[in-house]
């Protein structure tokens, strides 16, 4: 009777399922561009990993991207590198490919920084949760990925040295992490911006974000604009 019991524990279960959705993701590792053809068409989840947080001076090293339909894939960037990267770049700034982020303003001005393209169209999951998570102050990946998907996620390798010349296992797997589950994410919160009729002002602050990146880059990061003093 107990063993029944415990086939049926809730918490087993879910341990179970992200188990084995962890086994069926793939990571792959490139150096410098994104190899030709290895993303299926639609959105696209986008983060990256950088020296800092200021985009206007801390280098890029990383772009992680994933189509949501099993792998993700790393792109590095060396401390000497051009930033040619002719294949993600077409994907990052082709505009039927919505791009998922959380908090786009970082990536979006990284990348232009960078890269030299706008990252768009810009779908951002910590501005959607902010949109109608209002019961919490608490819109981080981890906190979102919870409970929203009931998958833990670690943040323990988010402040270590991006531009080191080799990356440990555990840094890749963490970058990875980074985009795994955004697009459903993307999906549970859509159902919610709907529910409560913030989804045209969603797409509003969604078109908006690629412009404020690049106040971010002109010099207006800490700045309101539109405050009144």
């Amino acid at each position: 009777m107990n063993g029944g019991r415990r086939a049926h524990d809730p918490e087993a279960i879910e341990r179970f399922a992200a188990s084995a959705y962890a086994e069926v993701m793939t990571v792959h590792f490139h150096e410098e561009d994104l190899p030709e053809g290895v993303l299926a068409a639609g959105a696209v989840a986008v983060d990256t990993e950088a020296m800092g947080l200021n985009p206007a001076r801390d280098r890029l090293c990383l772009v992680q991207i994933a189509d949501g339909r099993g792998d993700e894939h790393l792109v590095r960037f060396r401390s000497e590198s051009a930033f040619d990267a002719p294949r993600l770049k077409a994907v990052l700034s082709d505009p039927e490919r919505v791009k998922i982020y959380h908090f786009a303003r970082f990536d979006v001005a990284l990348i232009q920084a960078y890269l030299g393209v706008i990252a768009g169209p810009v779908y951002c999951t910590k501005t959607a949760s902010r949109l109608v998570r209002t019961y919490t102050d608490r819109h981080g990946l981890k906190d979102l990925t919870r409970e929203l998907l009931g998958q833990e996620i670690s943040k323990q390798q988010q402040s270590s040295d991006w531009g080191a010349p080799d990356l440990s296992d555990a840094q890749k797997d963490y970058a990875a992490s980074d985009v795994r589950y955004l697009h459903a994410l993307k999906e549970k919160l859509d159902e919610r911006l709907e529910r409560e009729g913030r989804m045209a002002l969603a797409r509003a602050c969604f078109d908006f974000l690629p412009h404020r990146a690049l106040l971010d880059l002109a010099g207006w990061g800490e700045i309101d604009i539109f405050a009144h003093v």
